[in-house]
């Protein structure tokens, strides 16, 4: 059997990070994902799908992600129930990610409203050459 899923979108919305009573990090967060095709009036319309992190990655999530970023997520499909204040059963079905892919810089474009937490962003140099001599491989 095989239950895999791949998305790429844009977040809707900051990451929201807690903690399990045991100390486990969990970040959930809701990806748009654009459909292939357009609708009658020429829009193209997204499903809103969400994710769920566990333990570092939840916390990488958080630290690093903000809404309107470009995102690959890579897990599982899973389908939880419970019963709410009114005894009505609800379904949930949500992508729990094993691999979570930041596909743009963290100033690229109008997108980032420059909320980051932190001073110094250790992808913000992702993809520029990296100068090193040939002593210092290892090969």
């Amino acid at each position: 059997m095989l239950n895999r899923v791949i998305l790429i979108g844009r977040l809707t919305r900051d990451p929201e990070l807690r903690y399990t009573p045991t100390g486990v990090a969990v970040a959930t967060f809701t990806l748009a994902v654009d459909r292939n095709y357009t609708n009658q009036q020429g829009e193209r319309e997204a499903d809103f799908i969400n994710i769920v992190t566990w333990r570092g990655l939840a916390e990488n999530v958080a630290n690093y992600l903000r809404k309107g970023r470009l995102t690959a997520v890579e897990g599982r499909l899973q389908t939880r129930s419970y019963e709410n204040n009114e005894g009505k059963r609800v379904y949930v079905t949500e992508v729990v990610a094993d691999h979570v892919r930041f596909l743009e810089p963290a100033h690229s474009g109008s997108r980032n409203q420059g909320n980051d937490r932190f001073e110094h962003d250790p992808f913000a140099d992702e993809g520029s050459p990296i100068d090193i001599s040939d002593d210092d491989l290892p090969f």
